[in-house]
């Protein structure tokens, strides 16, 4: 059956192959754990593992921990036969008295969205209904088990981390996770969140990765490699098996060749003859190790009779392991159980069906001829029931079809209806690519590839999206869906590394759609503009022809929806004056904010309205705008869009000086960003820009340079004009805050001549540029940045706006002129919630009162400045005011630390989210991790403040 000379393994290692039952795995026992050599080995932990001791080790330190009320994540990384499945046979043998749940992932299932995640949550559904509600709808809504909106991502990660604690209330939990090279994307990413939110819900959750296929989604979680075998154990293993007489040098040559690795090892014994291993010099191989291992299977598989070969290949074409239906379709294949015997060293057959080994199900499945494996794709989808599972049914019957067939197109396109209402994009794209391939009318081909495109993009796959549009393109589409293929060609390059090439695209596709869509052809100008506004370097150049080309084409219908009135109120703003502007933008900001949307609209253009806002110095709008989004985001579940949503109020707190609050929002950026696994640069919507904005505003110099320089050099690689000129604006306040004016000046000046666009470039840095350069001694470079700053705030009109032009004047004036100012500037910063403004004006005010030797006068504005700054953590600005405080006199009263300031940032979090009267269960939604995660810190926060209760937390400062 193996080939060559049977006898070379010997009577040990033919039994260890074909005793399933005491090992669970064949081959894969030999290959996984090292080698078989018996209990008395010196590196071997038990029978059947060899020189696997240090990990099998750490995996009983883990089963300790989780059993302790802790939780566990790890990944298991190593090549193909390594060992990785069976220290996964080790674990499960070893949890005593905790109940173990698996999965593989398959590598034919890899485009089914939550495919692994619903095998691995089957046994605990039970539990499904004690879940909260939107957790509850989201995970029944991601396994098709009820109707409902698509489910947020994050939601349904939510609701399994919820669901695995409250399984794990019982006894402590194991999941274990086995090739998750080949889990489809959606569970890949929802257990990757899992992993990264355990905590303390006796959960474990172990993941084995062969080494050769990393997965994005789970870097950056704990990871143990696994080696090959040491030379000892090598050798070890080749005396377990080989019965008759081993040469040294071949066996040394043997263990070099397999470089450690046991599985190859074997597979290089079952090559040579007893002659040869006797004495015998085999040839060498350069062949990899999981090429030599799938090649070893496929020999055997040729020693096999053909009804065989095609049970096996039935086995390997269904991905489910379902041996019912494994039997049904082999029913309508004319294969009973007698045919079962001779596959018996290379599949387990039970409820589930598996292959003793990863690499055999891939070997069996491409050694098979096409019409082969259309033959059993065919089989199954005639025994799969169409009302239980019609999308497999569909992707058997695909995968069956080998001519274009209209029928199975129109079934696939079904069925990614079906997986878009579950969220699961990369199924939609792959349902959708295989019905473009066999539909046969070529515009229906052309249609289908490019909303298989459209879904492949969304998905996160751009090469393949962009693939599929060139497809698209080049069939017979009409001049509406070209204009489409032209929008979607700009949304791909706005996600890439060069996205400064979308905002032009997206022009062209604008102009494309003007005289076949009104409205779509103004939401694409719109989508130009915000693209323009983040990320074009050219100094703003191209926003304001994007804006003109606007105004130019397209009039505002009679009509008009929001987006229309938010279009044209940017396209006015940055094209003429703002004075000008002013009114249509007040008009748009109003109709926004006042008449009732659509939560589709509001998603789609809310970031307009806020921009509008800060062009407007609305400093309540603002705060308004960005409440409501966030909000919105955390109604619909849609958390994904949460990072953008925080960072824009995370901005605003720190004006207010709100930094508790706004240290808060960062820390809910931090935390969203790690349980998603995003390592890609965010800019202000990640958490390196929140910690920027506080590391500023509390005057940390050596933090926030370095945050400021690392986001400046990767923004500028990619073009994001909007990142630097907030990064230098945020410098100037810092330099200004110390005192360093010649750096603050040089900071605002980039800042200022960077973008047109509303916000740090065109309004803040300007006010900061005024105050550098007047201390600096430039006092026409300061009034040229106060015609720069008047442009705006004149426009304005509001509080915000005219006490921060009043402080400006103030700074460039002298004598009575500079006092009424400066207390202009104070009455009008009053009215606003804009403490940090108004805190600085009683600090330049009491500067000049000192320098106009009022001492008196200025003691009492330079308190007032310090009082304040203390008040809001801005060691940086309280410095400067007690400088000055000092200079008149005067010893500013230091104030000593809170009890709070014991917490971690974690705790304080949770004890702010506590003291308004949210829930443990509330608490646990709102942060993303389980309900125990949130007894345990609360847990934490009682010993460190000596209470015993939640309502003695209103009582702490």
């Amino acid at each position: 059956m193996w080939g060559g000379d049977s006898g070379v393994l010997g009577k040990v290692g033919l039994e260890l192959l074909g005793d399933a039952g005491r090992h669970g795995g064949g081959l894969s026992v030999l290959g996984g754990a090292g080698g078989l050599t018996g209990g008395s080995h010196r590196s071997g932990t038990k029978a059947g593992l060899l020189g696997r001791q240090a990990e099998c080790e750490a995996l009983d330190r883990l089963l300790t921990a989780v059993r302790a009320g802790q939780s566990r994540t790890l990944v298991i990384r190593g090549e193909a036969g390594v060992g990785k499945s069976a220290l996964l046979e080790h674990l499960t043998e070893s949890a005593s008295g905790c109940r173990v749940v698996r999965v593989a992932g398959v590598q034919s299932e890899m485009e089914l969205a939550f495919a692994a995640l619903h095998s691995l949550c089957a046994p605990m559904l039970d539990l499904l209904d004690g879940l909260p509600g939107p957790q509850r709808d989201a995970l029944g809504t991601a396994f098709g088990l009820r109707a409902g909106p698509v489910p947020d991502r994050l939601l349904v990660g939510m609701a399994v981390l919820s669901l695995l604690a409250a399984a794990a209330d019982e006894r402590p939990l194991v999941c274990v996770i086995d090739d998750a090279q080949w889990l489809d994307h959606a569970s890949a990413q929802v257990l990757a969140f899992l992993g990264r939110r355990l905590f303390a819900e006796s959960v474990a959750c172990v993941f084995a990765v062969c080494a050769a296929n990393e997965v994005d989604e789970l870097s950056g979680l704990p990871v143990m490699d696994v080696a090959g075998l040491s030379t000892g154990d090598a050798r070890a293993l080749l005396r377990s098996v080989v019965s008759g007489p081993l040469d040294e040098q071949v066996r040394d040559r043997l263990v070099v060749e397999a470089c450690g690795n046991p599985l190859a090892l074997l597979e290089l014994v079952r090559e040579c003859t007893r002659p040869e291993l006797a004495g015998g010099f085999g040839p060498p191989t350069a062949q990899t190790t999981s090429g030599r291992i799938e090649d070893g299977f496929r020999r055997q598989l040729g020693h096999l009779p053909a009804h065989t070969r095609r049970l096996l290949l039935l086995a390997a074409a269904d991905p489910l392991g379902d041996a019912a239906l494994l039997w049904r379709a082999a029913a309508r294949l004319g294969l009973g159980v007698a045919v079962v015997g001779a596959a018996n060293d290379m599949i387990v057959l039970g409820v589930r069906v598996r292959f003793r080994h990863p690499l055999m199900r891939s070997a069996v499945y491409w050694a098979a001829l096409p019409e082969e494996r259309r033959r059993v794709h065919l089989a199954l989808a005639e025994a799969t029931d169409v009302d239980a599972d019609p999308d497999r049914r569909a992707w058997h019957r695909a995968h069956g079809t080998a001519q274009p067939d209209e029928d199975v197109a129109a079934e696939l396109e079904r069925s990614a209806g079906r997986a878009r209402a579950r969220s699961g994009l990369a199924a939609v794209g792959a349902f959708l690519e295989r019905a473009a391939a066999l539909t046969p009318d070529p515009r229906r081909r052309a249609e289908r590839a490019l909303a298989a495109a459209q879904a492949k993009h969304l998905a996160g796959a751009p090469k393949p999206a962009l693939a599929l549009l060139a497809w698209a393109q080049a069939g017979p589409l009409d001049e509406l869906r070209l204009a489409h293929a032209e929008l979607l060609r700009a949304e791909i390059a706005s996600t890439s590394d060069h996205g400064e090439s979308a905002a032009p695209m997206l022009l062209k596709a604008a102009r494309r759609f003007e005289p076949l869509d009104t409205e779509l052809a103004r939401d694409t100008y719109l989508q130009a503009l915000s693209t323009a506004m983040g990320v074009l370097p050219d100094g703003g150049r191209g926003l304001v022809e994007i804006a003109a080309a606007t105004r130019a084409t397209v009039p505002v219908p009679a009509a008009p929806r929001v987006a229309d009135l938010l279009l044209d109120a940017l396209a006015r703003h940055l094209t003429e004056d703002a004075r000008i502007a002013a009114p249509a933008m007040r008009h748009a900001l109003t109709v926004f904010l006042s008449e009732e949307i659509s939560a589709e609209e509001e998603f789609r253009w809310l970031w307009a309205a806020h921009t509008i806002a800060v062009a407007l110095w609305d400093d309540r709008s603002g705060r308004e705008l960005a409440d409501r989004h966030v909000r919105l985001i955390r109604d619909t579940g849609a958390l994904a869009l949460l990072p953008l949503a925080l960072s824009r109020r995370l901005i605003l707190l720190g004006f207010e000086g709100e930094l508790h609050e706004a240290a808060s929002a960062n820390e809910e950026i931090q935390t969203l960003v790690a349980a998603t696994g995003v390592r890609s640069n965010l800019g202000f919507q990640g958490p390196a820009g929140g910690a920027l904005v506080l590391a500023t505003w509390h005057g940390r110099q050596a933090e926030a340079e370095r945050l400021a320089n690392a986001l400046m050099s990767e923004a500028a690689s990619r073009g994001e004009g909007s990142t630097v000129s907030v990064s230098q604006w945020l410098r100037a306040v810092l330099h200004n805050s110390l005192g360093q004016y010649e750096e603050a000046r040089s900071a605002a000046e980039h800042a200022c001549a960077h973008h047109p666009s509303p916000g740090a470039a065109a309004h803040w840095a300007p006010a900061e540029l005024v105050e550098a350069a007047v201390y600096s001694g430039e006092r026409e470079l300061a009034s040229q940045a106060l015609d720069q700053l008047v442009l705006t705030t004149q426009a304005s009109g509001t509080d915000w706006a005219l006490g921060v032009e009043a402080r400006s004047r103030a700074l460039l004036s002298q004598g009575e002129e500079a006092d009424g100012r400066y207390r202009e500037a104070i009455d009008r910063l009053r009215r606003t919630r804009m403490r940090v403004d108004l805190a600085r004006s009683h600090l330049v005010y009491g500067e000049w009162l000192r320098r106009e030797r009022r001492r008196l006068d200025a003691r009492e504005q330079l308190r007032t400045a310090y009082e304040l700054f203390v008040a809001m953590g801005m060691e940086g600005f309280a410095g400067r005011a007690e400088r000055e405080l000092l200079a008149t006199g005067e010893t500013a009263r230091r104030r000593t630390a809170e009890t709070a300031d014991q917490l971690t940032p974690r705790e304080t979090q949770i004890v702010r989210l506590a003291r308004q009267s949210m829930t443990n269960k509330e608490i646990a939604g709102y942060l993303y991790v389980s309900t125990r995660t949130v007894e345990y810190h609360l847990g934490k926060v009682y010993a460190k403040l000596g209470i015993t209760s939640r309502g003695q937390l209103q009582c702490i400062p």
